[in-house]
């Protein structure tokens, strides 16, 4: 199951006070739910390549969660956690953000449709650990509520998997509609190891005889680039508590040696696409 570009993007940020009264709210929003600790949990079924550079879909549950308490941010996605370590102030201005992030990659460890790239073998799950910085603006274009954050993330490899790591720069941008509606897109690009590279996109001499594949040595550099997009709308209450319903979709093109690897060109495809709908509540 591949999860890294699975997208379940509960969002960080809710309704502005001023675009609840267009739904005809009789009071509006309480700022101190805005800017105040809370939780997201959510599950969703996630479409997906069967693995990365795969051509087959498969259906998999997706976990998430989101919440800040004491100013603090997290979030769990699926195999992805992060922390932000610097507190977010309340309401509208400049959020700097570093943090931890762990994950679990599952990349060819199970489900792989395809019976050449299952011949090349089952890669072990990887435990992957790292960092990120970044740097938001609250209250951009749309309202005190709307948010543009750029920022940079790394993981790599803690164990003896491909002892690697991916570099992940990326650009999101979210805002409320109403009180009850809220939309963000996300623009990022991974850059890949040398260790990350062979392990997922190469294919030895051995491989080569057992798949039919040919060899391919596969190197470091861009391995892709994606563009996602996530709606949510409250089905009780409004976006600061209750019961949502969320649906997204991102397409990513591999890249370089991701995509002219035997893997991607001839028993995949460079063209990834992964959906998902889902139920969230907030408390």
């Amino acid at each position: 199951m591949f999860f890294r570009h699975a997208t379940l993007l509960i969002p960080l940020l809710i309704a502005t006070p001023v675009l609840a009264q267009a739904d005809s709210a009789p009071a509006e929003i309480d700022t101190a739910k805005l800017d105040g600790d809370r939780l997201t949990i959510g599950v969703g079924a996630t479409i997906v390549p069967s693995y990365e550079g795969s051509d087959n879909m498969v259906l998999v549950p997706m976990p998430a969660a989101t919440g800040r308490v004491s100013g603090f941010n997290f979030t769990l996605r699926g195999n992805r956690a992060w922390v932000d370590l610097i507190p977010t102030p309340g309401g509208p201005g400049w959020d700097f953000q570093a943090g931890p992030i762990v994950s679990v990659n599952f990349n060819r460890n199970s489900r792989i449709e395809d019976d050449r790239v299952g011949a090349l073998g089952k890669i072990p799950m990887a435990l992957e650990a790292g960092g990120f910085v970044g740097i938001g603006r609250q209250g951009v274009l749309t309202s005190d509520y709307d948010k543009l954050t750029v920022g940079v993330g790394y993981l790599h490899d803690v164990g003896k998997v491909h002892r690697s790591y991916v570099l992940t720069p990326s650009i999101d941008y979210g805002t409320p509609l109403s009180r009850k509606i809220f939309v963000a897109i996300n623009l990022s690009a991974d850059y890949m190891g040398e260790g990350y590279a062979d392990t997922y996109f190469g294919v030895s001499p051995a491989g080569s005889v057992a798949s039919g594949l040919p060899v391919f040595d596969a190197g470091k550099g861009w391995k892709d680039w994606s563009l996602g997009a996530v709606a949510m709308t409250s089905l009780t209450g409004d976006l600061t508590g209750g019961l949502q319903l969320v649906g997204g979709v991102s397409y990513r093109r591999l890249l370089n040696d991701a995509g002219d690897s035997p893997v991607t060109s001839i028993a995949g495809s460079p063209d990834q696409w992964t959906g998902i709908l889902g139920l969230a509540y907030t408390f």
